[in-house]
């Protein structure tokens, strides 16, 4: 079981930058792949990033690609989003989610999600 906490959110203007956390529980954190993905009001979830389990392995949405950081720290349990030249269309809530293999780009694969933390972009 991986219980998974983000955050990091809020209101920044447009161009500006935000990182998002998310702390993991759980001794096998090292052993999962990680995502971040992110739903906007009346919008189905979305892909953002994902991450191997060493950090070795990493894949982007197009829409973020060249803005969006995704790393992680084993040592702290813990997998960023490093979020620059935020636009209004990144407004939505994000949301950190968790599998036991490999990196993988498709919502239901991954077994568990955090609460999420809202992104608000203003123009």
């Amino acid at each position: 079981q991986v219980q998974l906490v983000e955050s990091g959110g809020g209101l920044v203007q447009a161009g500006g930058s935000l990182r998002l956390s998310c702390a993991a529980s759980g001794r096998t954190f090292s052993s999962y792949a990680m995502g971040w993905f992110r739903q906007a009001p009346g919008k189905e979830r979305e892909f953002v990033a994902s991450i191997n389990w060493n950090g070795g392995s990493t894949y982007y949405a197009d829409s973020v690609k060249g803005r969006f950081t995704i790393s992680r720290d084993n040592a702290k349990n813990t997998v960023y989003l490093q979020m620059n030249s935020l636009k209004p269309e990144d407004t939505a809530v994000y949301y950190c989610a968790a599998r036991p293999s490999a990196i993988a780009t498709y919502a239901p694969r991954y077994d568990y999600w955090g609460q999420g933390t809202q992104v608000t972009v203003s123009s």
